[in-house]
């Protein structure tokens, strides 16, 4: 049950644009969830918001992630599958996407009630391969993305791939690239998702399953941030505004970067209004393009204009 005190508060929340339809997955059920079949045996389970995934074999079940936010749902569902196809319920294995508690920190719920997240048992440099019942996962890092940690999570008998936090089926990243730490690994990840053989595309989070289309659109209004950055870094002088802040230097840099961020920001929050979900969230495409922007600035250039 809600406050008044909170009911005032999201009553008050913006008018923002109708989300395109392509974005939405399907309904959850009563208790939360919803839980799909992605190819054979592997299945997946969202709560609107975030994704966990599953494989029943023979010999057990292995789960891929856990958000607290789906929590017991993930239980729920693997008993669902598991009674409703007559194999075992019994999760042997689980793996870990990366170290964010936000998609581990109800793996507890599955280790039988272990009070933390429970610490990885096997770890891998570049690549590892998991087998059980007959069944092949391959796991490979590719270097840092979202976090130093994020790997790819391959299913080569499904056709599916399992990469979280990079690519939002049908939406925008949120605040500052999807808040993550390596910017250039991040713009250069959804390259390396495309290079693996798949079908579908376990993102992490929303409703639906990515296809190869939502990776491609991503990779589209980013190249467009940084289209736009490189443009505005070069036209926009910041010695105005440096002026302007007269002793107080940082205000004149704020001055500088905001107008930056505002140049480059403006034209891609118009051109994907209504093709990307929350794209008119402006906060979200500002605190990308800035973080973006930052990248192009400090690791690869242009900076901004030479004084003279």
């Amino acid at each position: 049950m809600t406050s008044p005190a909170e009911n005032a508060e999201t009553a008050n929340l913006p008018d923002y644009a109708p989300i395109p339809r392509s974005a939405l997955g399907p309904a959850v059920n009563e208790q939360g969830y919803y839980v799909g079949r992605v190819e054979r045996n592997l299945y997946y389970v969202t709560d609107g918001v975030y994704q966990s995934a599953f494989l029943t074999t023979d010999d057990g079940v292995v789960v891929f992630d856990a958000p607290p936010s789906i929590g017991g749902n993930i239980r729920r569902a693997v008993d669902e599958i598991a009674a409703a196809n007559g194999v075992t319920n019994r999760i042997t294995h689980f793996v870990y996407s990366h170290h964010h508690a936000d998609h581990g920190g109800a793996a507890s719920l599955l280790r039988d009630g272990d009070p933390a997240r429970p610490v990885p048992e096997v770890t891998f440099g570049d690549r590892y391969t998991l087998e059980l019942g007959g069944e092949r996962v391959e796991l490979a890092w590719h270097g840092p993305n979202h976090t130093p940690d994020n790997i790819y999570i391959h299913f080569p008998d499904h056709d599916t791939l399992m990469f979280i936090d990079v690519v939002n089926a049908g939406w925008v990243p949120i605040y500052n690239v999807n808040l993550s730490e390596d910017v250039p690994g991040y713009m250069q990840a959804p390259a390396v998702a495309l290079d693996y053989s798949w079908r579908h595309l376990i993102c992490g989070h929303l409703g639906r399953l990515a296809t190869h289309e939502d990776v491609t659109l991503h990779q589209q209004y980013i190249a467009d941030i940084v289209a736009s950055s490189k443009e505005a870094l070069a036209s926009v002088n910041p010695v105005p505004y440096y002026v302007a802040g007269g002793e107080n230097f940082w205000a004149g840099v704020k001055g500088h970067l905001d107008a930056v961020t505002a140049r480059a920001a403006a034209p891609v929050v118009a051109k994907y209004t209504g093709v990307l979900a929350a794209a008119d969230i402006e906060e979200f495409t500002y605190t990308t393009t800035f973080q973006i922007m930052q990248s192009l600035r400090l690791d690869s250039g242009p900076s901004g204009p030479v004084h003279p």
